[in-house]
């Protein structure tokens, strides 16, 4: 079955045709920046755009930057707060006259990296952490999904939420060293490891590309290592979503 993969994010929007059979990408990306304000509306405009730019007639799946229950936005994190109560798959079913399924865009990567990627056939729980704008997180309990486990949204400090102090938009923000921003993102990790004990760490989003960077500031037990699906992970695993749509929806 050929599906729509679309992966929203904080900066941009991203989507490509996807074999959601074999999790191969058909086509390449295409990537439209998300709107300034983050608003509902505008956002909708993009994925009608991204599907008249891929000329598509068939399901799609979207990976969204929040959390996500029964297709509605339960709260805004780095999005506008218009969005929430949104019910982001209508929204988004309305704008394109097709058929979504919408994810945690944290649980379309683990989807991808746990169905097509190195987390397949691993027991136990496998937390999957992608580092962006914020900190998505995707659990899988011997491979079935557990959804909305958005450990990026841990109070740290004076901060709100840890991703405020650890994500890589921090580092961007903040102009960190990969050694600076390292030690933080390992604080978050040794969080993680400390609340839920998961048994392996994967790591996607943009900053899993540089892994060799900031790997030796990681000092927890738990193994990590990166997603081998890397940025197109968001896109197959919300393709994978599309397909697999009683358990995740």
């Amino acid at each position: 079955m050929v599906v729509l993969g679309i992966d929203i994010g904080g900066s941009g929007m991203k989507g490509a045709l996807v074999n959601s059979i074999t999790g191969e990408m058909l086509t390449k990306r295409h990537r439209i920046p998300t709107p300034e304000g983050r608003k509902p509306k505008d956002m909708a405009k993009v994925v009608a755009q991204l599907v008249e730019h891929f000329d598509h007639k068939g399901p799609i799946g979207i990976g969204f930057p929040t959390k996500i229950k029964h297709g509605i936005c339960k709260s805004p994190g780095n999005l506008h707060k218009k969005w929430t109560g949104v019910n982001v798959k209508e929204l988004f079913s309305e704008a394109t006259g097709l058929p979504v399924v919408v994810v945690n865009d944290a649980d379309a990567a683990g989807y991808a990296t746990m169905n097509y990627g190195i987390g397949k056939d691993k027991k136990g729980l496998v937390v999957m952490i992608t580092i962006g704008t914020g900190l998505g997180s995707g659990a899988f309990f011997d491979g079935e999904l557990i959804p909305n486990f958005e450990l990026g949204q841990i109070p740290y400090k004076k901060f709100k939420k840890i991703e405020l102090w650890a994500a890589d938009s921090a580092k961007s923000r903040e102009e960190l060293s990969y050694k600076q921003w390292g030690k933080r993102f390992n604080k978050f990790l040794t969080l993680v490891e400390l609340i839920v004990a998961p048994d392996l760490i994967i790591l996607g989003g943009g900053a899993s590309k540089d892994f060799n960077q900031y790997k030796n500031c990681i000092k927890i037990e738990t193994p990590v290592v990166p997603a081998e699906l890397r940025n197109s992970a968001g896109i197959v695993g919300a393709a994978a979503a599309a397909l697999h749509q009683a358990p995740i929806d």
